[in-house]
């Protein structure tokens, strides 16, 4: 029966709808005692004299939050039929279950005093339209947005400070688990633990996530990984697998908070989850976990992987250490505008600084040739070294064979696990029952696969352990090749090292080297070391033409002075090469070089080395093309081809052309012929 004055006759005209929430879907299942009391707003309804019949429950958004209203569908659909003017009164528990925001909260208020829709709850009816209403309903809207900060604020208060403390229970990645008295130990199974712990050796060194995953795959290992149920189950080694594990705080024994942020895509809209650095972490408490491996070496680690990211040219990184030719690659700045230089191979190795060319189509800052930068630098390398070197070599071949030994030992623990899962498959199917075709044949297939698994990983154990190779220096060895620095370049040239590994080795001391050039075949180079000191020099490097090199004025004079005194182009060459002279690719200097250098400047050693030069009455083809400005290759390709129709002098051994005003006419003639031709073809290309 009706029991408010607010109930007119044209709002028992349309429906009551009820609007029933809750706020997520463990409170759905959990929380009967809620659901039943916003259902039973149905009798309400029915007392305010609606007749059955006209009454609808809206519970299409259980298990929905009410912060927003844009997965609501249930509430999108109320909110169009009051829209409709169909709804006369609109039913819910509280004003927390339609919105958990003031500026939803007004925007329905606004709707239902717009359409003359009542708002009802446990305590009352209201009607928006009047100012007593909307003052209580503003109220009530207000509370309830202040009510959910309160209790996130109460909830998130709660998490940070068991975080400061370390003792949120966080989601432990796979290798730790937590006990049932809350404590958290490694996982008992010792291949588990033995196979995270090859994944971090592994990494420190291959350098990158990238290599780590190749070798795994090329040892045909597998990771072990955590399913939705919590049990292990052996994958495939991914790059996503692998950056979880060395990633992951907990493996270095700290509880870790606040490791991602929530952010809205500017692409799509939707909240994405975004990792942030280290130092921005909200709470990292450390030695709450028995660790994997020191904090020092996951710090390193993680800096390792900075220096790796794809983008290092744009963020200045140094970059992975990879099996180019290049040394430097990484480290190498332009002494000219500042930037990082990249590597280019074609044409030689070449160290190429094009960052303003691809920010501003500037043409390119710096090309210099790097073989002579990278010899240089590798001596000063190991004047810097010297008997350390030898340790440091020693180091890596140790472990080489370390290396080698944990693949081994995984592979036991592999058949241990393998072996186990046989005899397991064999006894269920010795127990099923022979009649039962179904469950047997399919117990008897796994039984096979498990012998079949088994049998290929004793093989592989068995192929390893036979190649088992042994790269430790022995230590008498040892002893000697420290007494032997000064053949330390050999020893590097003894392609005991990969090229990767020589640059680890350059990037342990060497913090960047700047180079700038100052003439085309000399090159200013600074090594700056780790810790601030620097070692500077010129270097000559190689150029294309020989007028390029910086004392090519002096070589010539050289040349005509001794060429003059008799001197054979062979002591020239020696002669200049001690004077710290060189060739333009060579880092001496050759007799070829000499001996052109001889003919630019007439000078000849025997008649026979050329015809006569000058034909009264006639012109040479290299006069006719110094005459028209035009190459003399035109000319010879032309004679081939008929064009220009000329025989060679038989005394002379040389074409000659007549030395008059109608010899170059028809010349000239025939070059505007050849000029419009091309033109008329790049008219048509165009067309």
């Amino acid at each position: 029966m009706n029991s408010s004055d607010l109930i007119q006759p044209r709002h028992l005209q349309r429906r009551a709808e009820i609007y029933v929430r809750q706020s997520s879907p463990s409170q759905v299942l959990t929380n009967k005692e809620s659901q039943r009391m916003q259902y039973a707003l149905r009798e309400r309804a029915i007392a305010l004299g609606w007749h059955k019949d006209d009454v609808n429950v809206v519970d299409t958004d259980l298990g929905r939050s009410g912060t927003s209203i844009e997965d609501r569908k249930g509430y999108q659909e109320l909110v169009a039929q009051i829209a409709l003017g169909k709804i006369g009164v609109l039913l819910a528990f509280d004003a927390t279950r339609l919105a958990r925001n003031c500026s939803h909260w007004y925007q329905l208020l606004d709707l239902c005093g717009y359409h003359d829709c009542l708002i009802a709850d446990r305590d009352g009816v209201y009607d928006p339209t009047s100012i007593n209403g909307r003052l209580l309903l503003g109220l009530k809207g207000q509370i309830s947005e202040l009510e959910l900060h309160t209790i996130r604020a109460r909830l998130t208060a709660g998490i940070l400070s068991k975080a400061e403390r370390g003792e949120l229970e966080l989601t432990l990645p796979t290798g730790l688990v937590r006990t049932e008295s809350s404590v958290v130990v490694k996982h008992p199974n010792v291949e588990v633990q033995q196979m995270i712990n090859v994944v971090f050796s592994t990494l420190l060194e291959r350098k990158s996530i990238a290599q780590t995953v190749r070798w795994f795959i090329r040892k045909n290992l597998l990771l072990p990984r955590r399913n939705r149920f919590g049990d292990i189950q052996w994958k495939r080694a991914t790059a996503a697998s692998v950056s979880s594990i060395v990633t992951n705080p907990a493996y270095a024994g700290a509880a870790a908070y606040g490791r991602t942020r929530w952010k809205k895509s500017e692409l799509t809209g939707k909240m994405q989850e975004k990792k942030i650095p280290q130092d921005q972490w909200r709470f990292c408490v450390k030695d709450r976990f028995p660790a994997y491996i020191t904090w020092e070496t996951f710090e390193r680690i993680q800096s390792m992987l900075y220096d790796n990211y794809a983008q290092y040219d744009r963020n200045k990184t140094r970059g992975v250490p990879r099996e180019g030719k290049a040394l430097l690659h990484g480290i190498t700045y332009c002494g000219e505008c500042g930037h990082k230089m990249c590597v280019q191979y074609k044409g030689g190795t070449q160290y190429l600084c094009n960052h303003l060319k691809q920010q501003t189509g500037a043409p390119v800052c710096q090309r210099i040739p790097g073989d002579a930068i990278d010899d240089q630098v590798v001596a000063w390398f190991f004047e810097a070294l010297r008997v350390a070197e030898i340790d440091a070599a020693a180091d890596v071949l140790k472990k080489a064979d370390a290396e080698h030994d944990n693949v081994l030992l995984a592979r036991r623990q592999q058949i241990d696990r393998l072996r186990y899962e046989t005899q397991l498959a064999e006894r269920q199917f010795l127990k099923s029952d022979p009649d039962n075709r179904l469950v047997t044949g399919e117990l008897e297939r796994r039984w096979e696969a498990s012998l079949r698994e088994l049998q290929a990983a004793e093989d592989a154990l068995n192929r390893d352990g036979q190649q088992a190779p042994t790269y430790a220096i022995p230590a008498d060895l040892m002893e000697q090749l420290k007494d032997i620095g000064p053949h330390l370049p050999e020893l590097w040239s003894a392609a005991l090292l990969k090229t990767a590994q020589k640059k680890s080795l350059l990037r342990s001391l060497i913090d960047k080297v700047v180079i700038h050039r100052l003439t085309p075949d000399q090159v200013k180079t600074r090594v700056v070391w780790r810790g601030g000191a620097t070692t500077s020099d010129v270097i000559r490097v190689t150029v294309g033409k020989f007028a390029w090199l910086s004392g090519a004025a002096e070589m010539e004079a050289t040349i005509e002075q001794m060429t003059k005194e008799g001197h054979s182009d062979a002591e020239i060459a020696k002669h200049l090469t001690a004077c710290g002279h060189r060739s333009p690719r060579s880092n001496k200097v050759l007799e070829s070089t000499v001996r052109l250098a001889r003919l630019r400047l007439g000078l000849l050693r025997a008649t026979h080395q050329s015809h006569s030069r000058r034909v009264p009455g006639f012109l040479t083809i290299p006069q006719l093309a110094e005459k028209l400005r035009i190459s003399r290759q035109w000319i010879h390709d032309r004679i081939r081809s008929g064009t220009i129709k000329a025989k060679k002098d038989v005394k002379a051994n040389c074409y000659l052309f007549p030395d008059t005003k109608q010899t170059i006419d028809e010349m000239q003639a025939t070059i505007s012929a050849f000029h419009a031709k091309l033109a008329c073809r790049g008219g048509h290309q165009d067309d």
